[in-house]
């Protein structure tokens, strides 16, 4: 950091003050290097971390500017490093935090009283946290990317940990799926589409306004709360229907056609285009599927798994000729467990349908079919499921837990080498923390140098 400017920052230190909109006196209470941590600065985001529901451990003005000035230490290197954040990134997350503090405060207006700023400001100030916070997770991964735990390495460190001090791993299970849709009648999908039209005559006629009418029937639950409005997106973010015909509009306020997709049927109004990004509002219908076609689709899948139980035919071929989840059909019908970035899920991280039924059986048992909720699409399905295994709860071992326990040593080796570079940073850098904000019990120590 730069350091030809430090006495006159020093001088300046207990006279320098900023006049807030509220007219309270703001005041520098930390410095990094040549860079300044401001009180107003440690408030707001004491502030916008209760909106977003994040909780600060023990005294916020204690830990925020902590983490305020280890971040100052790693935005250093990362400049040295030519590190950068991806922007397109950045904006959709500030897209998306912007979207839900407002629905949690309840209007753009309420915000900037709240914020006492105004919303191009609050963007602003969102977008530099949200790309410094991804340039700092950058700039710690390259830090430790070359940690990586040899099988020796490993096993010396859980032969030096307690056994007490394992974790404990639930039981976990591994799910094979065959899902069907039933098959929509004509005449619903025509009512669907004819109900949207009605809805596009309305806001062309000036009768209803779209907002009004995504709130009272859109089933996109999420955005009907926001007059159906997504926030600004690019073409990636969304299903390709949908973008194609967003990004051939062009004229604001205007309704598109019928749109369909994997979710349903949907309408489009366009609020503003910005480059390769556009904000819309949208409303979506579902068809509904009805009990005579469910019926159908259990005597399918009835027959079905009693071929495979009598073995004239496998679960896996069952899965190659039938299923129609797109993301489970090229592995045999085994579930993917994204969370944990494997096949086995706990029985609380499998949809609710699913676990119910795999609780009571056995390795090997199929279940009888039945229905449930497809959670991506939120349509209706018609399933039936294979226990493929199901490992009992235990205590972490080697034998079946290697990869959590490698996972366990390379986090314990990386937080001990940030640890160490962090403290041979605030070696090497000037620090001064304003007396009244001295007496806290600080993660890193050294940031109070003895004299």
């Amino acid at each position: 950091m730069k350091h030809n400017i430090l006495p006159l920052i020093a001088s300046l230190l207990c006279t320098l003050s900023i006049i807030a909109q509220d007219n309270v006196i703001d005041e520098i209470i930390w410095v990094v290097g040549d860079e300044a941590i401001l009180k107003s600065e440690v408030e707001e985001e004491r502030m916008r971390s209760q909106y977003e529901g994040q909780s600060i451990p023990g005294d916020p003005y204690c830990f925020l500017p902590e983490q305020m000035a280890v971040q100052k230490l790693y935005l250093h290197q990362a400049e040295l490093d030519s590190i950068y954040a991806n922007e397109g990134t950045v904006k959709f997350q500030v897209d998306y935090r912007m979207n839900y503090i407002e629905s949690q405060i309840g209007s753009k207006e309420k915000m900037e009283e709240y914020f006492r700023k105004p919303m191009a400001e609050i963007r602003e100030e969102m977008a530099t946290s949200i790309r410094n916070m991804m340039i700092v997770q950058q700039m710690q991964q390259k830090l430790v990317e070359h940690i990586k735990g040899t099988p020796a390495e490993i096993q010396r460190y859980y032969n030096s940990l307690p056994q007490d001090s394992l974790p404990m791993i639930p039981a976990q299970v591994e799910v094979q799926i065959v899902s069907f849709e039933p098959q929509v009648p004509i005449e619903e999908i025509n009512r669907i589409k004819t109900r949207l039209r009605e809805f596009t005559e309305r806001v062309n006629s000036g009768d209803a306004d779209f907002s009004m009418l995504a709130r009272l029937y859109s089933e996109d639950t999420e955005s009907a709360r926001r007059g159906g409005e997504l926030g600004f997106m690019g073409k990636g973010q969304l299903v390709p229907p949908f973008a194609d015909a967003l990004f051939s509009m062009t004229v604001p306020g205007k309704v598109s056609r019928i749109i369909e997709t994997e979710y349903g049927y949907h309408i489009i109004q366009l609020i503003e285009r910005k480059g390769e990004r556009a904000n819309c509002r949208h409303i979506l219908l579902r068809p509904r599927v009805s009990t005579a076609d469910k019926e159908k689709a259990i005597l399918v899948l009835d027959s079905l798994s009693n071929l495979i139980r009598k073995d004239s035919m496998s679960f896996e071929e069952a899965v190659a000729r039938y299923s129609q989840d797109k993301n489970t059909a090229m592995n045999a019908g085994l579930m993917n467990n994204e969370q944990a970035g494997s096949t086995k899920f706990e029985y609380q991280q499998l949809p609710s349908e699913i676990a119910k039924q795999i609780y009571s059986m056995q390795i090997g048992d199929i279940s009888k079919p039945f229905v449930m909720i497809d959670e991506t699409k939120n349509k209706e399905i018609v399933a039936i499921v294979k226990l493929k295994n199901r490992t009992d709860s235990h205590r972490a071992n080697l034998v079946d837990d290697y990869q959590v326990i490698k996972d366990m040593y390379e986090a314990h080796e990386s937080n001990l080498f940030l640890q160490k570079w962090i403290a041979k940073k605030q070696s090497e850098t000037y620090i001064w923390i304003e007396p009244h904000w001295q007496g806290c019990d600080f993660q890193y120590p050294g940031w109070l140098k003895k004299k």
